[in-house]
């Protein structure tokens, strides 16, 4: 039966609305007609409060792991899909569980875990981000050096037919200075979305990656080196030439909010998302765990190594978008569209998801007051969000 949820603000992507419902029928949206002008045919009249606002589902284009599983330790269909169980409490309808680097094997797996989790259209997972090993050793970050290389003949054939395979959904973070054009241009071609990431890329060479179809900065600021007046590297380049997404862990850790305010000031913001860089932890109440032999700890927000080296975020959509708009003075429609929009548009996917418009997924947040999740549709199924309120 058709649904039509009424009695919210929509925000439809582009604008928020009043006196508007949204009427869905088989997991998409059919129309945004004005309240009090019901269609003829029967319909289940959903009644939402006043006060609560309802948006695009988010999407995470980079999540390790949620509810107490971390992707690179569980590779799996299975995993995947909890992970995203876990992040939809908290907003994310869909997302891209990531693999940072590992073993061959641990990529692979990872791979074809995702290629089953995306069959399950109501799962919430929307492809894969790899996020190594070919990257910059002196930039690893909480990346274990023993594992990054220069990438092999299998790995390329590898990367592209997965790309086939899931449509384009693989997105793949490297340092442009340590793959040479022929392998850009393959990737690239392939439909791969490349990322720059954990990077010590000169400001020319991130601009040939660029004219080569590079797609993305990946964590902005975070695993490249400060911006020095002779070197810019890959931040300064990223804040010089808009072409390319950029990811933003706003969290008020990874970056101080001064510094992504300067960002967003210089770089056009359709061309800025959030990412969370989430744990295993999200959605749990643990402290702790285990990555490639380290534990991580959970303090004050951040989660670090014992030597204070952090290790992804404590961080959820929702609470990145609160963020965004109180630590960063993003207008709400901005911050809302830099969690949904955006990542839709940086993946190619913006014609089915990250808008409220007839056509698109059913894919919806409803945001309370303080912009606590309250409930999210995937595919028009509701799932309420318990103990996930705002801080």
């Amino acid at each position: 039966m058709r649904q039509l949820l009424t009695g919210a603000r929509v925000f439809t992507g582009e604008t928020i609305l009043e006196g508007h419902g949204v009427l869905v029928e088989g997991g998409r949206i059919l129309g945004l007609p004005p309240e009090g002008s019901g269609p003829a045919e029967a319909v289940e009249a959903v009644r939402l409060d006043s006060s609560c606002l309802l948006a695009p589902g988010f999407i995470d284009v980079q999540v390790n792991g949620g509810g107490g599983v971390l992707f690179n330790a569980e590779p799996s269909a299975e995993a995947a899909l909890v992970i995203a169980a876990a992040h939809r409490r908290f907003g994310t309808t869909g997302l891209l569980p990531t693999v940072i680097t590992d073993e061959p094997a641990c990529m692979r797996a990872a791979a074809r875990g995702v290629v089953e989790a995306v069959r399950r259209r109501d799962g919430g997972v929307l492809g894969i981000h790899i996020e190594g090993p070919f990257i910059n050793p002196e930039r690893a970050g909480v990346h274990d050096r023993r594992f990054i290389r220069a990438p092999a003949e299998e790995d390329l054939a590898f990367l592209c037919d997965l790309a086939a395979e899931l449509s384009g959904r693989v997105l793949l973070t490297l340092a442009p200075e340590c793959v040479d054009d022929a392998v850009l241009a393959r990737l690239v071609g392939a439909g791969v979305i490349v990322s720059i990431g954990h990077s010590a890329a000169s400001a020319e060479r991130v601009a040939e990656a660029l004219d080569l179809g590079v797609r993305g900065f990946t964590h902005l600021f975070n695993a490249m080196p400060p911006i020095a007046n002779r070197q810019p590297g890959p931040a300064g380049a990223a804040l010089a030439d808009h072409r390319a997404w950029a990811g933003l862990i706003a969290d008020g850790h990874h970056v101080h909010p001064a510094l992504l305010r300067a960002a967003l000031a210089a770089r056009p913001r359709a061309r800025m998302m959030l990412v969370t860089d989430a744990m295993p932890l999200t959605g749990t109440d643990r402290t702790e765990f285990t990555l490639n032999g380290r534990t991580i700890f959970r303090r004050d927000g951040r989660l670090t190594l014992a030597d204070g080296t952090l290790a992804g975020a404590d961080l959820d959509m929702a609470a990145a978008v609160r963020n965004a708009r109180d630590l960063l003075g993003l207008p709400l429609e901005d911050a809302l569209r830099m969690a949904s929009l955006h990542p839709a548009e940086f993946l190619g996917i913006e014609r089915e998801r990250g808008r409220v418009a007839p056509g698109c997924r059913a894919d919806l947040v409803l945001l309370g007051p303080g912009l606590e999740v309250l409930a999210t549709w995937v595919e028009g199924r509701r799932q309420d969000a318990v103990s996930a309120p705002a801080p």
